[in-house]
């Protein structure tokens, strides 16, 4: 099967280096030192299991999703819009979109842009570029997808590439709870630059995460999302399964690059305000990584 990956980072890598090992047709639409990289000698791919240089094509070009069959639309939030235009000319007329990004209203978003249908998916991975055309895979890796003509269809084929993948007619309950995770680990992993692990055994983080929880709860309740009851216990236990982690957040602010805050904590409080709901956590969060997006500008 063609598959296409536009915005070929650590995620889409991942998902990349998975289905090109399981026999498919890999395009990765990414940034030119990860082309180059992977022209000279194939996709690094780095797991605690093994490590392999996988055989994938790499572009720069958005024409590369051309008469792809399923394609995993993986860009930053902020680049949703600009990035859908540059496909939007070049896809097949039946191809499979799916939104695998961070935040809740990306899979929409980018359906407006297109006037075709995508899939939203919650993505569950810890993975990294560790250096150009190399990614690293720390833990996890399951999907959870909307219900569409083609989910069965892209189920099995994730499977048999051991993608654990789930239809869900309540995704975007699935997405409301990985941008609480994010909102209450993505900013304080950023700001001080530190892994999961040591940020969370600092002295009142556990109480600023529930914070920032029960603004998101209040926001989700509002807008008559459902929400794991457990959440808050999610949330305060995830470091200790990964303490070695940062952050995406965390990555794009030590590498002068734009952060998605404003759809993580960001939209929460963008959404509260509509709301007329209070969310200072998440709003002060949000504050503090612009600024130092803006000091990395300087």
């Amino acid at each position: 099967m063609k598959i296409a990956i536009m915005g070929a980072g650590a995620v889409g890598c991942y998902y990349g280096a998975m289905l090109a090992r399981a026999g498919h047709a890999l395009t990765l639409i990414t940034r030119p030192q990860h082309v180059e990289a992977i022209k000279e000698r194939g996709l690094v791919f780095e797991t605690k299991a093994f490590t392999e240089t996988v055989p994938v094509t790499a572009t720069t070009q958005p024409s590369g999703v051309a008469d792809a069959e399923i394609i995993l639309f993986c860009v930053k939030s902020g680049d949703t819009a600009s990035a859908g235009n540059d496909i939007a000319s070049h896809l097949a007329t039946d191809a499979s979109i799916l939104s695998l990004q961070n935040g809740v209203d990306n899979a929409e978003r980018l359906q407006e842009v297109l006037g075709r249908p995508v899939i939203p998916t919650a993505v569950y991975v810890a993975c990294e570029m560790s250096g150009p055309g190399h990614v690293r895979h720390h833990g996890r890796g399951e999907l959870v997808i909307g219900p569409s003509p083609s989910s069965a269809m892209i189920v099995e084929t994730f499977g048999q590439a051991g993608i654990g993948t789930e239809i869900s007619d309540n995704v975007i309950s699935a997405l409301w709870t990985k941008l609480i995770v994010n909102c209450a680990y993505n900013a304080l992993s950023a700001i001080p630059q530190l892994p999961y692990g040591r940020m969370t055994a600092v002295e009142g983080v556990g109480a600023s995460m529930t914070d920032i929880v029960a603004e998101c709860l209040a926001v989700a309740k509002r807008k008559h999302i459902l929400v794991d009851e457990s959440i808050l216990d999610t949330v305060l236990g995830l470091a200790s399964g990964m303490p070695d982690q940062f952050s995406s957040t965390a990555h794009d602010l030590a590498r002068g690059k734009m952060t998605e805050i404003d759809h993580l904590n960001g939209y929460v409080a963008r959404t509260g305000a509509q709301l007329g709901i209070a969310t200072p956590a998440n709003r002060l969060l949000t504050v503090v990584v612009k600024l130092m997006e803006e000091r990395s500008r300087s």
